[in-house]
């Protein structure tokens, strides 16, 4: 459990892919109003295959709010649109590792949150433009 911990605080204090994103395809953000959290991702994605090329983000909050969303830059890249919509609770509960209490939870899920609203944003001007 204890290396699960380290993961959390190693990626809190040092996250990957925190910084915008200047050729992104789709752009969003989020906040937890209970606790302050906040999230802004960049996901730049190949319109031919409908896969995620990149992401990144920048946000402020607990630390399993901003750690779980470093450890999203790293897993969403490679994965379809369709399978990131699909990613669940229980699938961020393994990418964390520790028990999550249902306010951590919350905190843990901001980053996806904000990523499969931005999918189903893209999905919908998609279809509003007849692509």
């Amino acid at each position: 459990m204890d290396i699960y911990r380290e993961n959390i605080i190693e990626h809190y204090k040092n996250p990957l892919n925190h910084h915008p994103m200047e050729d992104a395809t789709l752009v969003d953000e989020d906040l937890n109003p209970l606790c302050g959290d906040r999230i802004k991702i960049w996901v730049k994605l190949d319109g031919s295959t409908e896969t995620v090329e990149s992401m990144t983000f920048q946000g402020n909050g607990c630390a399993i709010s901003q750690a779980t969303t470093s450890m999203l830059t790293e897993v969403v890249p490679g994965m379809s649109i369709d399978e990131v919509e699909s990613i669940s609770q229980e699938d961020i509960r393994e990418l964390v590792g520790v028990s999550l209490s249902p306010v951590r939870l919350k905190c843990a899920l901001l980053g996806i949150k904000v990523v499969q609203a931005a999918l189903l944003k893209y999905r919908a001007n998609q279809i509003k433009n007849g692509e």
